[in-house]
């Protein structure tokens, strides 16, 4: 039998000596939650032994106080807080400090005086601030003045206002209920009610019988278990002190499993560590274990949430390239269209971004879509036209221009598919519409600090999911009892948690002003904690022994029972080391379970060299000059970058890079010589200056964007004498600038080798090809000295039939041709001779191992598929 069975045939005993079965109709009841009510109508049904029984009213406090119509609604929250905002920003008393989150604090103090602290309110401004100073021990302390005063004032200044906020209507309506206290009054609890519910219970029991079940002992007037011989000491959980957060999350997902497999249907997971908590709820479902979720997560938490966030970064950070393709590729966004052409048509901006080095706006994107207008463009900017940032406006008018971008941008059709999503989009309205009077006018700054904290203190809660395994919290499971129950996270850091009142008032004043400290906080969950292992036998409680390298401690509260169950009735304490050991019956079996759970999680190591063929499917039929070099270089580079397409996207250059600057060396070069396509008859200073000006020009736009473009166009500046002069002698030579970025195709036995030529020159009927470069002479030397290890001129040299072929290297204040040593014709044959062997060796069959030098794999972004140091060193 259940623990809980004896307390509540207890209760039912006691309410039925009152009330005689079968019409207990004339009591009421309240509970902590509804879960409890059905054990307590089974009770009641054992005890009456009738065959039909009217049960009496079992509701919560909450609920009841709903019987009441209030004089007046109570002011929502989100307006109260904007009168509150405007006040604080009026008076201007906290600077440049975040408004919204003192605004945030101020009114849950609010609250707590209203229900707390009527006695010392009803006093003077003087009065009060005394009061606060004589807590704090101090003597004309201008600081505390300030904070008193301002308090007082603020607080009347709110309870002025001709609308009552939540806290006055609840109240009222619990004043009302205690005026008309006719019936019997039954209240089941763990721990202390607030001083404003304490207050109720005493104006009730003038008028009616109240009758208070409560699990601890020693509190006279009320009824208490362990004060009429029952047994109220808490079952003692088993422990498992976790090295990590994955281990303890990987031993809560195993227990629960577990404790499944032997046919519990009531699961609780009392979450401590919410972190810890995400990661044990993602291994359950994992292992298609659905979890109902009682406690939620707040808007800010959810996918969602970041939908809106990121449309709004985007706005703000005028299109960021980032910020714009991580909204893109949102789910939730452009709804309307086709899935595949949604997915195309980020693509195809990814791809403009990327390739053309797009940082941040829509204009760039506008001029490169020169065919027809990009389905999406026009949509974003009329949308981020609804919320043009310059203007003042009321939270009501941001809300409606927020959901008419919303609308442009499909992603309300995107949210409304999403339970979350269409909770979200409601909650929208719903502020839009109690903010309707709130003649307050905001920038586009304050009103998203404003929605940003509005998301952080609503909670969503899916109620689609039925579970045997829920997460709740402990102020979720007074008076409940489970099959089993699984404390999560109940370290010394988060058990007790976070107990402080905020940034208002020390805990003396707080204690002479009646309003909770941090020691009445801690007695309560300590008190709820208690009754949970009361009520149920069947406890698992997990922390991290060892967090980030440091031990750490069981909370204080389960170390304490674990010692006085040690020691016993006047026995010795036999466990004295602060981390208990493993303690209680199956931990054996959930600690194989994870030992045999790694041992299949265990990676096979690799020890041998990958080598793949070619599918059929795969075989290319063209390939470009830069593949035949990968395929040189190592030949599974090629395949996993060239035939399965796995190489990485460029990244966005947002500073320059070596790269962008050659990109740009070969564009200025070609734009002047096709302008100055000879220099022998012209001076040094015109040559000199048109190149200069050129080159100013292509850096320009870099140069706005990135400070540090000018030094590489220092760089390249420093260059322009010795290249103008090796454009002399080269022209003294007898060759001739004819032409730049020549594409070609050559139509080999078995392939078409593809490329772009940087540069053609021609003497007598003669061809010669150059590819610039910006390495130094000895780099593309030692490129050059072993024939066949780079295909690059001898492709171009192939493609052209070109009698001679060279790098120039563009080097600071060097200009210098590299040739290769071999004979060039006879170069260009065998390497188009080896390029078609070893097509038809691939087309065979053939392997394509990883054997790519050191100097080839230290940049290649395919080592990390290769794992070339697993099996090299294996």
């Amino acid at each position: 039998m259940s623990p809980a069975t004896g307390y509540f045939d207890r209760i039912a005993a006691d309410l039925l000596a009152a009330h005689p079965a079968p019409d207990l109709r004339a009591a009421i009841v309240i509970l902590p939650n509804y879960h409890v009510a059905q054990p307590l109508a089974q009770a009641l049904a054992r005890a009456a032994k009738v065959p039909a029984l009217l049960l009496p009213r079992m509701t919560t406090l909450t609920d009841w106080v709903r019987d009441v119509t209030p004089d007046a609604q109570a002011i929502p929250d989100s307006r109260r807080g904007a009168l509150l905002y405007q006040h604080l920003h009026q008076k201007r008393w906290f600077g440049r400090a975040d408004l919204w989150g003192i605004t945030q604090e101020l009114l849950k103090l609010f609250d707590e005086l209203t229900n707390h602290a009527l006695d010392a309110l009803a006093v003077d401004e003087d009065t009060f601030a005394a009061a606060v100073e004589r807590a704090y021990a101090a003597r004309q302390n201008e600081s505390l003045q300030l904070e008193a005063r301002l308090v007082f004032e603020l607080w009347h200044a709110m309870q002025q206002d001709a609308t009552p906020d939540s806290a006055r209507v609840y109240q009222q309506r619990l004043a009302a209920l205690a005026a008309k206290a006719e019936r019997p009054l039954y209240v089941l609890r763990t721990s202390d009610w607030d001083a404003l519910e304490e207050r109720f219970l005493k104006a009730y029991s003038r008028r009616a019988t109240v009758r208070v079940f409560d699990l601890r002992r020693g509190k006279p007037g009320e009824f208490y278990f362990g004060e009429n011989g029952e047994n109220t000491r808490p079952s003692l959980p088993r422990f498992f002190p976790a090295t990590s957060l994955e281990q303890e999350a990987r031993a809560a997902a195993m227990q629960v499993r577990l404790w499944l497999a032997e046919g519990k249907r009531d699961i609780a997971i009392v979450a401590q560590d919410r972190v810890t908590a995400r990661r044990a709820r993602a291994l359950l479902e994992r292992d298609e274990v659905l979890v109902r979720d009682e406690t939620g997560w707040t808007f800010a938490t959810l996918s969602v949430s970041a939908a809106l966030d990121r449309w709004l970064t985007a706005l703000q950070s005028g299109f960021y390239h980032h910020d714009l393709l991580d909204l893109l590729k949102s789910p939730f966004i452009f709804a309307d269209l086709i899935p595949d052409e949604r997915k195309a048509a980020v693509h195809q901006l990814e791809q403009w971004s990327r390739k053309h080095g797009i940082v941040a706006g829509l204009d760039a994107f506008d001029k490169l879509a020169t065919t027809e207008p990009h389905p999406m463009l026009a949509r974003l900017r009329k949308a981020a036209a609804l919320l043009e940032q310059h203007h003042n406006r009321t939270l009501t008018e941001w809300l409606r221009a927020l959901r008419e971008s919303m609308a442009e941008l499909s992603m309300d059709i995107g949210l409304a598919k999403d339970d979350a999503g269409a909770r979200l989009l409601q909650a929208l309205d719903d502020w839009q519409q109690e903010l309707a009077d709130d003649n307050g006018r905001y920038r586009f700054a304050e009103w998203r600090r404003w929605l940003a904290q509005r998301l952080d203190t609503t909670t969503y809660i899916d109620t689609r999911i039925d579970s045997s395994v829920r997460f709740t919290h402990l102020a979720a499971t007074r008076w409940r009892a489970f099959d089993a129950v699984l404390l999560l996270g109940c370290d010394a850091d988060h058990l007790p948690g976070d107990m402080s009142g905020g940034r208002w008032f020390n805990d003396a004043v707080r204690g002479i002003l009646k309003l909770p400290t941090r020691a009445s906080r801690a007695a309560r969950q300590h008190d709820d904690l208690i009754g949970l292992l009361t009520l149920n036998d069947c406890v698992l409680a997990t922390w991290q022994q060892e967090r980030d390298g440091e031990s750490g401690l069981l909370s204080p509260w389960l170390q304490l029972l674990r010692d006085q169950s040690a020691v016993g009735e006047g026995g010795e304490n036999t466990h004295p080391h602060p981390n208990p050991p493993l303690e209680g019956e199956g931990i054996d079996e959930l600690i194989a379970c994870l030992a045999l759970e790694d041992a299949r999680r265990i990676d096979l190591p690799i020890t041998t060299q990958p080598a793949p063929s070619v599918p059929p499917a795969r075989m290319p039929e063209r390939i470009s000059v830069g593949a035949y070099n990968t395929l040189v270089a190592c030949p599974y580079q090629f395949f996993a970058r060239h035939l399965l397409r796995l190489n990485e996207l460029d990244e966005v250059q947002e500073d320059i890079q070596k790269r962008d600057y050659g990109d740009l060396v070969h564009a200025i070069l070609q734009r002047f010589h096709q302008s100055h396509p000879r220099v022998s008859k012209q001076d040094d200073d015109t040559l000199r200056a048109a190149l200069q000006h050129i080159s100013e020009e292509a850096f320009a736009d870099l140069i706005e964007h990135d400070f540090a473009a000018r030094a590489w166009l220092a760089r390249w500046l420093k260059t322009l004498p010795a290249y103008l002069e090796w454009q002399r002698n080269n022209e003294q030579h007898g060759w001739h600038y004819a032409e730049s970025e020549r594409g070609f195709e050559r139509q080999l036995a078995s392939v078409v080798l593809r490329g772009r030529i940087d540069r053609l020159d021609e003497k007598d009927g003669a061809t010669k090809v150059f590819d610039y470069k910006t390495q130094t002479v000895s780099q593309l030397t030692r490129k050059l000295k072993d024939a066949g290890e780079d295909v690059q001129l001898a492709c171009y040299a192939e493609a052209c039939d070109a009698a001679e072929a060279a790098f120039i290297s563009l080097d600071g204040d060097t200009v210098r041709e590299i040739a290769p040593p071999q004979e060039l014709a006879q170069l260009a044959q065998r390497n188009a001779e080896r390029l078609t062997h070893l097509m038809q060796r691939l087309r065979d069959g053939a392997n394509l191992p990883a054997n790519g030098i050191e100097q080839t794999c230290q940049y290649c972004e395919m080592r990390g598929l290769c794992r070339k140091g697993d099996w090299q060193n294996g």
